[in-house]
């Protein structure tokens, strides 16, 4: 046992309808909201109906795509003209982050690029960020309980955090009915997700007692319901299933750290069109298969190693379940989801040196079990095309 340290959101709220609470909880901190939502902003009207019968006044800021640096300096912009005082982020995980940063940048010094991880200062915030409600709309990113916001800065060609444990949201708001509209193809990505942000916390150097518990709740719980709210959308038992496994991954991650598949995905989602979910799902049983065979090869006898078993018991069911049958089991899950290889949004052979290189220096790679060689990520790569 060693000791550790585990931080979140200040209040957390789950269950069916707990939409209906948001408008009580966000006037007790402000009267005017920037309300940052994904592309289709139609989908906020509950949510804005719901402010305004508090007197709480909306700004609707609407994001399309995954957020980048500049779109958050609009943000902030449209933020200070507006007067707000109080910042709701309500969607997936590129809402949540962009509203996490526009909230954060709002009340300190410069630009993104004087807090930015990697390609910035790195300098910590000086100032605590405008209050701050996450209302996650899929079940993945587990954005509403972190404490950074991942950006693209597509003149770096990379994806890096801007992260403070002042962005930690005032509150996570999470209803399981505003998944009920996903298409299977989001689900399958963001569920993926979720998965992936249940295992690699679980295999982490910096797993604690407390993440692991997380992590053993959610894996079986999203093992099974990802496949039932894949085939039927409105099953929302498996949409509540998803979210809780969701807010568990985010809560594992932000305190547990990540691996290689996160590491991977932050350069190639900077540098081509490919939705964070979906480079995620395909890297997961080749990250999963090689770092168990990079401990095998030099370090057999790491307290890690056992996990990955432990892994493929948690998403089988099978008590006799060993490391490859979790490397089969998440291989037969991807294809069934129908997620895509990566050639599909263009990468190429030749895109794989600079993907390596680019990957070893992302944050996510300090907590993968084992550093792996270039080789070995290469031979990832190669083989997700």
């Amino acid at each position: 046992m060693t000791g550790f340290e585990f931080a979140t959101a200040t209040r957390i709220v789950f269950g069916l309808g707990a939409l209906d609470q948001v408008g009580a909880i966000a006037a007790g901190f402000g009267r005017s909201a920037l309300v940052v939502s994904g592309s289709h902003s139609e989908r906020a009207e509950p949510l804005l109906d719901r402010l305004a019968a508090h007197g709480v006044g909306c700004t609707v800021f609407c994001v399309a795509g995954e957020p980048t640096v500049g779109l958050v300096g609009q943000g902030v912009s449209r933020l200070r003209d507006a007067g707000c005082d109080l910042v709701v982020g309500f969607g997936g995980g590129s809402a949540i982050d962009t509203g996490k940063a526009i909230a954060a940048l709002a009340t300190n010094p410069g630009d993104a690029f004087d807090y930015l991880e990697v390609i910035g200062r790195a300098q910590p915030l000086r100032h605590p960020p405008l209050p701050f409600i996450a209302v996650p709309t899929t079940a993945g990113s587990g954005a509403e309980v972190t404490r950074n916001a991942v950006l693209t800065s597509p003149e770096h060609g990379v994806k890096v955090s801007l992260r403070s444990p002042l962005m930690l949201p005032k509150v996570a708001l999470v209803d399981p009915q505003l998944c009920l509209s996903l298409p299977p193809d989001v689900t399958a990505a963001t569920g993926m997700d979720a998965l992936s942000q249940l295992i690699e916390p679980y295999v982490s150097l910096r797993a604690n007692s407390l993440t692991d518990a997380l992590c053993r709740a959610g894996i079986p719980r999203a093992a099974s319901a990802l496949r039932r709210a894949f085939a039927d959308g409105n099953d929302l038992s498996a949409r509540e299933d998803m979210s809780l496994a969701s807010l568990f991954g985010g809560l594992a991650l932000a305190n547990a750290g990540l691996g290689a598949v996160h590491g991977f995905a932050a350069p190639i989602g900077g540098r081509f069109p490919a939705p964070h979910g979906s480079v995620c799902a395909r890297l997961l049983p080749l990250v999963f298969e090689a770092n168990v065979q990079a401990l095998r090869r030099r370090r057999p006898d790491s307290p890690l190693l056992p996990r990955f078993d432990e892994v493929a018991r948690l998403l089988t069911g099978r008590p006799n379940a060993t490391a490859q049958d979790g490397v089969q089991w998440l291989a037969e899950l991807s294809e069934w989801l129908k997620i895509p290889p990566l050639s599909a949004y263009g990468l190429t052979d030749d895109d794989v040196p600079a993907l390596v290189e680019r990957a070893a220096r992302a944050s996510s790679m300090q907590a993968n079990p084992i550093p792996l060689t270039d080789e070995e990520m290469m031979e990832i790569l190669h083989r997700a095309m």
